[in-house]
This record gives structure tokens, sequence and C-alpha cells, in this order.
């Protein structure tokens, strides 16, 4: 094909092909983030798999409500709002596997950064969060 002929395709096409470049953007833009980032995603199936035979620890950052409405059994509950890699609860498990759980799996990036960026060995988010969880029809406790 022509260049002649591709530029005619783009003025006669322009919503199509700013469509074009934005899919593609968004597609590169994605992937390096994905490289970049120094956590894992985990399923559901995975992370059962961590607490099991590795001694994950869970932590769920959701709102305390949210929390006691429904939450994996054994997480340990730091909101977001109170979230510090320094704490204490969270000192013990520097060379474990720790995964972080919220509502759909979009919010604990940062949270998983400030991880990494103390120094924890092994941090995973909950791909899907707490609804992807649920959509395995996996066990949640209820309460503190």
């Amino acid at each position: 094909m022509s260049p002649d002929r591709i530029t005619d395709f783009i003025a006669n096409n322009l919503i199509l092909s700013l469509a074009f470049l934005g899919v593609t953007l968004a597609l590169v833009l994605g992937e390096l983030g994905r490289l970049r980032r120094k956590y894992q995603m985990v399923s559901p199936a995975r992370l059962t798999e961590l607490v099991n035979r590795e001694q994950g620890l869970v932590v769920d950052l959701r709102p305390q409500a949210e929390y006691e409405k429904g939450h994996i059994a054994g997480a340990l509950h730091l909101p977001m709002s109170q979230f510090n890699p320094d704490s204490k609860a969270l000192s013990k498990a520097r060379e474990l596997p720790v995964v972080l759980v919220c509502p759909r799996g979009a919010t604990a990036g940062p949270a998983a950064d400030r991880l990494v960026a103390a120094g924890f060995a092994r941090v995973h988010v909950l791909d899907g969060g707490i609804a992807a969880w649920q959509q395995a029809e996996l066990p949640l406790g209820r309460g503190r």
C-alpha cells in the first residue's frame, strides 16, 4: 500500500484513525506499566496456595463496614486510610508472601508499591479484588 493511499485513508476516516491510535497507545502504556510493576497480580486460586502452602498474609484494605460484610478468612484488616508498611502487624511478614485485597483490585497498587519500597520481598495484589473472590464462589468470613 502506498503512502498516498494511507494518507487518503486517514483523511477520509479521521475518527476511526484516531480511535485506532488511542487504543494502540492505551495498550502500549498498559503493557509498559505492567512490566515496570514490582508486585504480582494473583488469582483467587493462587492466593489460596500462597496462604496454605507458604503462610502468606492477606491484608484487606477496604473500609471497616465493607470488611465486616465479608472478608477472606484470616485476613488482616488495615484500611487504606491507616495503611503503613512499617506497622507492627506487617513487620513479621517481610519475607512472606503478602497479598493485598481491595474491592476490585484497582486501588491496592499504591499500597503494594509502598510495601515494595519498604523492603517487602514478595508482594501481590488479588486481581479483581474481593469481587473476584466472590465470583469464584470462595467463602467469606463475617464480622470483625
